[in-house]
């Protein structure tokens, strides 16, 4: 990663304030233009990709429990991190007020901790599916951001979002599987948090994204917490299972939230959010092709639905670029 994204906010001046003016913005960013916003839109893009091996890396996994699995990967992923600290000698970059550790901590944890659970619980494509409306609610969340107004096309995505999310719960008919359940609201919880988490975060774009590897350390140490309190310890089985945890801790538990705090701070946010949906339709095929899941019609459909409603709510930006 270039030491730019690291380094969000005023080159000349360290990015710890100790006031949170300073630190928070309620600016659109047409009326506060961003050097770079091209190049870190296109880092956000990095993370899309890496997040559409997620699914198929958690599958891979075994059956290493939710908390458990989330402390090894994020203990990857924030050592990645560290040692990129430690070679730029930027530690004081980790020293932040504590709304922003709050917002990484519960958005990394609450996230991840859901994610697992639902991918314990319910089948792994339609619960992936459900976890990435997302996307589509970053588009929508971000029309509430200062200079941004909702409007209908807003809604008409959401609705169709929505459709698509209960023909996968439904699982190609009207009758609802209880058995799924947990797994389903877990997945739910997922795409509430997270683009909660990204568009907020747009509210501390001068905190460099070098914070964000304190985020995996305390999530590491609360998911380790979380897995002693209530679950019992699974290692990996095999070799193959170890590389998938690996794998998890370095790309989409690792190096891709790094890039998208940079790209959600600095770059063009609605556009990383509709693109955001190249992730789910990548990580279905892939499951599907792996052997964790299998190809229906009313799969298919979800993801048409759910792809078409980012891209509906997302018509305004792209009216703006034509």
């Amino acid at each position: 990663m270039a030491g730019s994204i690291w380094r969000t906010g005023d080159p000349g001046r360290h990015p710890r304030a100790a006031k949170g003016a300073d630190i928070a913005t309620d600016a659109p960013a047409a009326a506060r233009p961003s050097r770079g916003t091209k190049s870190a839109t296109l880092t956000g893009f990095a993370a899309i990709l890496m997040w559409s091996l997620l699914a198929l890396f958690t599958a891979a996994s075994g059956s290493v429990p939710p908390f458990q699995l989330a402390a090894m990967c994020f203990a990857v992923g924030g050592a990645v991190g560290l040692a990129w600290i430690a070679a730029e000698r930027r530690w004081r970059d980790l020293v932040q007020p504590w709304p922003v550790w709050m917002l990484g901590v519960a958005g990394l944890f609450g996230y991840h901790a859901l994610y697992f659970t639902a991918l314990r619980n319910a089948p792994p494509v339609e619960a992936g599916l459900i976890a990435y409306l997302w996307p589509l609610l970053i588009v929508v969340f971000s029309a509430l951001l200062p200079g941004e107004r909702l409007r209908w096309f807003h809604l008409a995505g959401a609705a169709l979002g929505l459709v698509g999310t209960v023909l996968i719960v439904g699982r190609g008919g009207l009758a609802f599987e209880a058995r799924y359940g947990l797994g389903y609201l877990a997945a739910l919880g997922c795409a509430l948090t997270w683009s909660t988490y990204s568009v907020v975060s747009r509210r501390f774009r001068n905190v460099p994204s070098a914070i964000v590897a304190g985020y995996c350390v305390a999530t590491a140490v609360l998911a380790a917490l979380a897995h002693r309190l209530f679950e019992t310890t699974v290692w990996p089985a095999d070799i193959g299972e170890w590389l998938a945890v690996l794998g998890l801790g370095l790309m989409p538990v690792g190096a891709a939230f790094y890039v998208w705090d940079h790209g959600v701070k600095r770059g063009d946010i609605q556009l990383l959010g509709a693109a955001s949906y190249v992730a789910p339709l990548l990580s279905t095929l892939i499951l599907i092709l792996a052997g964790f899941g299998v190809f229906t019609w009313s799969i298919a459909a979800a993801a048409l639905l759910i792809t078409g409603g980012a891209m509906l709510a997302s018509k305004g930006m792209f009216r703006r670029r034509g």
